[in-house]
């Protein structure tokens, strides 16, 4: 009979192998080393800055709402007893409830209107080539550098020849026109990432190009549509410049004009403007909270390829 051979750790004992060190236990699964989340970075270096950032962004909205809450006349740092009087001063005797209607009438139009002829510039520049695609490419990042001021005059004077002056339809064309640029770029770069063979699958299949459309590359589109949707929303909802210089009567004025109209020649109801900024701040934080991960999904995917 054959002896057994020796085991390593015998044989290393008389030097004729060398030891070898155990291997370690894997980690438990659903758990990762410290190091490997934060690269030997500790947690207080991450933290301390983002903690500090929080602050600094959050007092103004604290300072915001404490001037919005508290009753008029008093000095306390904490808003108690809370009171609901400058709501209701900004709201019905500053006609805020009209100005909240053209404003969320001016961003859900622009957003329409914005997304639909954006899907069809960025189409047509990611899936076609022609003679001009590069000098259009440069033309539409080089209006990005143009500020809107230098357009109000020969805005107005269109506007005001084709009759659109204290209309919301003025401010909707020039918040559509200047948001396209910016969004034609972004979905071209959304539409360059869906592979052009899913397309070509349904061509086969029957479909037109339209169709095909619809049916493949629109559903695959959803996150990069609501980033350009949202951005439009935001941007028409806060712009004020164009609706100061477009709309006239106050029955047509939107919610940054009307915070405007607060502020007199010589005292400021710090009360009903703080009021008046929350009720503006309200359908934006309201909309970014629902699309937080659909945002940063689509400026991610955007950026890929674009």
């Amino acid at each position: 009979m054959r002896a057994a051979p020796a085991s390593a750790p015998a044989l290393a004992e008389k030097g004729t192998v060398p030891a070898v060190a155990a291997p370690a236990p894997p980690a438990a699964p659903g758990k990762r080393s410290r190091r490997s989340v934060d690269d030997g970075v500790p947690r207080w270096q991450i933290y301390a800055p983002l903690g500090l950032y929080l602050l600094f962004t959050l007092i103004p909205f604290y300072w915001m709402l404490l001037f919005a809450l508290r009753p008029a006349g008093s000095t306390s740092l904490v808003p108690w007893p809370v009171t609901g009087e400058h709501f209701a001063k900004v709201w019905n005797e500053r006609a805020f409830g009209t100005f909240f209607q053209n404003s969320m009438i001016v961003g859900v139009a622009s957003l329409l209107m914005t997304t639909v002829v954006a899907l069809a510039g960025g189409y047509a520049l990611a899936r076609f080539d022609f003679r001009i695609k590069k000098g259009f490419m440069l033309a539409l990042l080089a209006s990005q550098f143009i500020p809107g001021a230098l357009m109000l005059v020969p805005l107005f004077e269109i506007f005001k020849n084709l009759q659109m002056i204290n209309s919301l339809g003025s401010v909707i064309i020039a918040e559509t026109v200047f948001q396209l640029p910016l969004s034609i770029i972004l979905i071209s770069g959304f539409i360059r990432n869906v592979p052009v063979s899913l397309e070509e699958q349904a061509w086969v299949d029957g479909c037109g190009r339209l169709r095909a459309f619809g049916a493949v590359v629109l559903p695959l589109l959803r996150p990069g549509l609501i980033a350009v949707g949202s951005f439009a929303f935001v941007h028409s909802w806060n712009h004020f410049l164009f609706a100061l210089m477009f709309l006239s009567s106050q029955d047509m004025q939107t919610i940054p004009v009307g915070l405007n109209t607060l502020i007199g020649a010589d005292s400021v109801d710090l009360g009903a403007l703080a009021a008046g900024g929350v009720i503006a701040a309200v359908p934006v934080v309201i909309v970014f909270a629902f699309i937080q991960k659909w945002l940063i999904t689509g400026f991610s995917a955007g950026a890929v390829k674009g």
